[in-house]
C-alpha cells in the first residue's frame, strides 16, 4: 500500500465505514485541487461513489489557522440556509485517525477552472455566465441571515479592516522567510486609509473563480474553501475577487506572478472592472471603497503566499511547485502599494 501524505488508510477506512455506512470499502484516496493550504482529497468507494475529505496541511501550522471544526460548522449553517455550498457529512476532531482533525463533505460534480484548457472547453457564453454567476452567488451569500444559519456569534463589533489588518500582520511576522519592507509599509498605509464600514455580512475570505464548482453552462454550483470565512464589509470579498481575477488574467504570465494559469484571459471572460460593475448592479451597493479593499486583498494574498512557501519549506509534501511561489510575494505587495496610491484621500 502506497502511503499518501496526510492519509492513514488503515485508520480512516473503518472510521468512514462507521460514520458513512452508505459507502462501501475499500476506499481510494486522491489528492485534488490547486490549493496549497488545507489538503483536499477525493475519496472513492468500491462502487465509485465519491465524497471529499479536508484536513490541515502537514507539519507545523500557525495557531488559529486551519480550523476544521469551524469550517465544518460554517458549511452546516450555509447548507441549511440553502446556500451554494457542498453538504457536510461528518467531522472528526481526533488526530489519531489521520494525524489531524478533518471533515467529510459531499462531492459536487462540475468544473473548477484552475487550468486554461478547462476554461477553453467551456463555450464563450458559459465563460460570461461564470462571471455573472460568481457575482450573483456572492450577493446571495451576503444576504444569508447569520442568526438563522447559526452563525450569529461570528459577528464582531470592531471593523473588519482593523481585525484583518491585525490578524494578517501577525501572520506575516509568524511566517515570513525574509524581510520585505513594502509589506510593512502597505500595512501602515492600510491603517491610515481605512474606510467607514456601514454593513456587516458573511465574508468568504477567499472568494475567487477557482474556488467555485461550475456547471457545464457556467452557473456556480458550489463555493469551496471556507477556512477564512468571517463577517464584515461586503466589499472585502469583492476586492478579493477582483484581485484574484486580475491575477488569473494576462498578468499571471508576467515574471513574479502567482504562477496560476491565465484562466480569465481566455476570450469570453469580462475584465475585472466589468465584474465590479456587475456587482454594483446586482447588489445595489456603491463601490467607493473598492480600491481600498482591492489593495487590502493584494496585501493579504501576498501574506498567504508567503505562508504557503513557509509550509513548503517545513514540509514539501504540502504542495508541489510551492517552492516557486516566493517571488510572487514582492509583486503582490507592490500591487497593493500601487493600488493604494490610487485611493482618493480626504
Amino acid at each position: 500500500m502506497t502511503q499518501i501524505p496526510g492519509i492513514d488508510e488503515g485508520r480512516l477506512t473503518p472510521w468512514l465505514a462507521d460514520r458513512l455506512p452508505e459507502l462501501e470499502p475499500p476506499f481510494r484516496f486522491v489528492r485534488v485541487g490547486e490549493g496549497q493550504s488545507n489538503l483536499t482529497f477525493r475519496v472513492e468507494d468500491a462502487t465509485r461513489r465519491a465524497v471529499v475529505l479536508r484536513r490541515p496541511p502537514l507539519g507545523e501550522i500557525l495557531a488559529s489557522a486551519h480550523d476544521m471544526d469551524r469550517e465544518h460548522r460554517i458549511l452546516t449553517g450555509l447548507a441549511g440556509a440553502g446556500a451554494r455550498v457542498p453538504r457536510p457529512l461528518a467531522a472528526c476532531n481526533d488526530p489519531d485517525v489521520t494525524g489531524a482533525p478533518f471533515y467529510v463533505m459531499e462531492h459536487v460534480d462540475g468544473v473548477i477552472l484552475t487550468k486554461v484548457k478547462a476554461a477553453e472547453e467551456l463555450p464563450p457564453a458559459a465563460r460570461a455566465t461564470a462571471a455573472r454567476s460568481l457575482v450573483q452567488t456572492l450577493t446571495e451569500l451576503q444576504a444569508v441571515d447569520l442568526d438563522a444559519a447559526g452563525l450569529g456569534d461570528f459577528k464582531r463589533p470592531e471593523s473588519l479592516a482593523s481585525r484583518q489588518l491585525r490578524r494578517w500582520t501577525r501572520q506575516w511576522h509568524a511566517s515570513k522567510t525574509a524581510e520585505l519592507p513594502v509589506v510593512e509599509e502597505v500595512a501602515e498605509r492600510l491603517a491610515d486609509q481605512m474606510p467607514e464600514e456601514h454593513e456587516s455580512v458573511l465574508v468568504h475570505g477567499d472568494y475567487r473563480l477557482d474556488n467555485a464548482v461550475l456547471a457545464a453552462d457556467g452557473e456556480v454550483k458550489a463555493v469551496l474553501d471556507w477556512e477564512l470565512c468571517t463577517v464584515g464589509d461586503p466589499l472585502a470579498d469583492v476586492g478579493l475577487a477582483i484581485a484574484y481575477w486580475n491575477e488569473l488574467g494576462p498578468a499571471a504570465g508576467q515574471p513574479g506572478a502567482l504562477f496560476r494559469e491565465p484562466v480569465t484571459a481566455v476570450a469570453g471572460f469580462p475584465a475585472g472592472s466589468e465584474l465590479a460593475a456587475e456587482y454594483a448592479r446586482a447588489s445595489g451597493r456603491d463601490l467607493d471603497a473598492l480600491q481600498f479593499w482591492t489593495a487590502f486583498a493584494y496585501w493579504k494574498i501576498a501574506i498567504i503566499v508567503e505562508g504557503v512557501y513557509r509550509r513548503w519549506l517545513n514540509d514539501p509534501g504540502n504542495g508541489s511547485g510551492a517552492g516557486e511561489l516566493q517571488p510572487a510575494v514582492a509583486r503582490l505587495a507592490g500591487l497593493a502599494h500601487a493600488t493604494l496610491e490610487a485611493v482618493p484621500t480626504g
